[in-house]
């Protein structure tokens, strides 16, 4: 990151895997209203972990980018082996990429390995690992906070928290919609504002009245030139990012009636686990010999009213 190309890749990336969630979310709850159970992620029909091979590739050339290719000397460290304070952040956004990584890494192992009903919610307890590392990545950023840059952040802290915090209620109630719609959209969010970010802050036409971009520690950042033009420049941070909600709402809505529309109609049944199959026997059995005992406490209740 530091730069549009570091903010419009990672961007595009989280808006791609938010409306891939968002779509298929929706999909499967136009199928199976009644049984509907969230999906940390989702297979593909020719490459089962396709999204999260993608993901790991994703990662990877971020963190490549951030540690090797983007540095001048082309490696993080020092001449005397030490982190360069302004190598600092390069370090902050790749540890944020290796937590994806090893979220998308999980969700392999665990699919491959322990395919029990836990392992969709120890999927998703990686992922808020990897939120929750974001989160305090960018609260804790070396980079400005106070100028025009740490008021974009402090935004997207706010979406990154609704990811972290759909991620571990979904764990709870996997069976709820809501949460999963909610969870796909803070992501596709996420990458929109971060989209949004990199034009805003390294494009000179994009520059609010009063501000410019200046090099500080051998990254640009923006600066004002008083305190009236940064507060005019938070200003508009804050109206852009409530506009930019506004639309990812109202696309999403539409999204939600046009696939309910479309699937609604249709039907599929649910296909049982086979670690879902001894349960659905046990409760069978159970219900049967419910009926048996309420059957016979009747039998047994009929003399005594008879004689009352």
């Amino acid at each position: 990151m530091g730069t549009l190309v570091g903010h419009v890749a990672p961007g595009f990336g989280f808006f791609a895997l938010g409306l891939w969630h968002l779509l298929n979310h929706i999909k499967l709850h136009a199928l199976n209203p009644k049984y509907y159970t969230s999906m940390p992620w989702f297979p593909t029909s020719r490459k089962r972990y396709l999204e999260l091979y993608l993901i790991m590739v994703g990662c990877s050339m971020s963190i490549s980018m951030e540690l090797f290719i983007g540095p001048a000397r082309h490696q993080p460290l020092g001449p005397d082996g030490t982190i360069p304070s302004n190598h600092l952040h390069n370090f902050e956004h790749s540890t944020i990429s290796l937590s994806i990584f090893v979220y998308a890494l999980s969700a392999i192992i665990l699919d491959k390995f322990a395919p029990n009903k836990s392992q969709h919610g120890l999927t998703l307890l990686v992922g808020a690992s990897a939120f929750s590392q974001q989160l305090l990545l960018f609260h804790l950023h070396s980079a400005d906070h106070m100028g025009v840059e740490g008021q974009y952040h402090l935004l997207l802290q706010v979406v990154i928290a609704i990811s972290l915090l759909t991620t571990l209620m979904g764990i709870g109630y996997p069976k709820s919609f809501l949460i999963s719609f909610v969870r796909s959209i803070s992501i596709l969010f996420q990458g929109v504002w971060l989209m949004v970010m990199g034009f805003m802050l390294w494009t000179p036409q994009f520059m609010p009245k009063g501000c410019f971009m200046h090099l500080e520690e051998g990254h640009t950042v923006v600066r004002c030139g008083s305190h009236q033009a940064l507060k005019r420049a938070k200003a508009l941070v804050n109206v852009e990012f409530s506009w930019l909600l506004v639309l990812v709402m109202i696309f999403s809505m539409c999204l939600y009636m046009f696939f309910t529309k479309v699937y609604g109609g249709r039907v599929e049944y649910k296909s049982l686990s086979k670690y879902e199959e001894p349960e659905e026997v046990e409760d069978a059995e159970a219900q049967k010999k419910n009926k048996h005992f309420v059957d016979h406490m009747e039998k047994a209740f009929i003399p005594m009213d008879i004689e009352r």
